[in-house]
């Protein structure tokens, strides 16, 4: 038997952003957020849930620069439903609306993304190689177009999508709870549970005037076996970038190759 691991749908991982730009705009007044274990009811809507997602968010549309660490895992299902955890992290240096590096290492594989707002360069310092194209003026729109070109995809993608006032994009809610309050590397958060479409997501969101997200965990449920993406995200909150932030310098002897069409 092909003992080949399947990586998680791009959905899993970008698909919050459809909650969070969807049905939030129905909720009702706050109630307090419960700190016991929810109730076994589910497909319910609990409007303390979706109007947390809405404080994030808006916060996060207000952070003209931000750095994030993440630190997590990914889970990989082989073709007889075996599971392999990968473990791993990014580090993101973002100017919205059109600047980024994102330094990704999941298993062996080490990339760094950066993006000037002309062109998208994509390297790999371990292998000494490195490749650019033209790029749209905009984070999101380089973004799609390095998954619908090139089948480039990061983790966790809705820390750009939270930071967009974009409501554009529309999908149901299907269960929304307030789980409770939890803390995540010393740091106060409320935990809350989400069901949409074909995922399951969870994310705690941090207490008073910095609601961010502290911890992600999203589940696939289009696969029986449930694989999981995990991570918990440290801040810094619009931090001063130099000019030349996302001037990419190649390792002294990296080469250039082209960058490969998507199949």
């Amino acid at each position: 038997m092909t003992r080949s691991p399947s990586a998680l749908r791009r959905l899993p991982l970008s698909g919050l952003a459809l909650l969070l730009a969807a049905g939030v705009a129905t909720a009702q007044p706050a109630q307090p957020a419960a700190t016991t274990k929810p109730a076994a009811a589910a497909a319910e809507i609990d409007p303390a849930a979706t109007q947390a997602l809405q404080r994030m968010r808006a916060f996060m549309s207000g952070m003209n620069t931000f750095q994030v660490k993440t630190d997590g895992s990914r889970e990989l299902v082989l073709d007889d439903g075996q599971k392999v955890q990968l473990v791993g992290g990014a580090d993101y240096t973002v100017r919205r609306p059109n600047g980024f590096e994102i330094k990704t290492a999941m298993g062996d594989k080490v990339r760094t993304y950066v993006y000037d707002g002309q062109k998208m360069t994509v390297y790999a310092p371990q292998l000494g190689y490195y490749a650019q194209a033209a790029a749209p003026p905009t984070i999101q729109q380089t973004l799609d177009e390095a998954y619908d070109k090139y089948g480039i995809s990061f983790p966790l993608e809705d820390l750009f999508k939270w930071a967009e006032r974009d409501d554009s994009t529309k999908a149901p809610i299907t269960s929304a709870m307030v789980v409770g309050d939890a803390t995540i590397d010393g740091t106060p958060t409320t935990q809350y549970a989400f069901r949409q479409g074909p995922v399951d997501w969870q994310v705690w969101i941090q207490k008073g005037a910095e609601p961010l997200p502290r911890k992600i965990v999203i589940v696939d449920r289009t696969d029986e076996a449930r694989p999981a993406y995990s991570a918990t995200l440290a801040w810094t909150v619009n931090p001063t970038l130099p000019a030349d932030a996302f001037v990419f310098q190649p390792g002294k002897d990296a080469k250039r190759i082209q960058i490969a069409a998507a199949q």
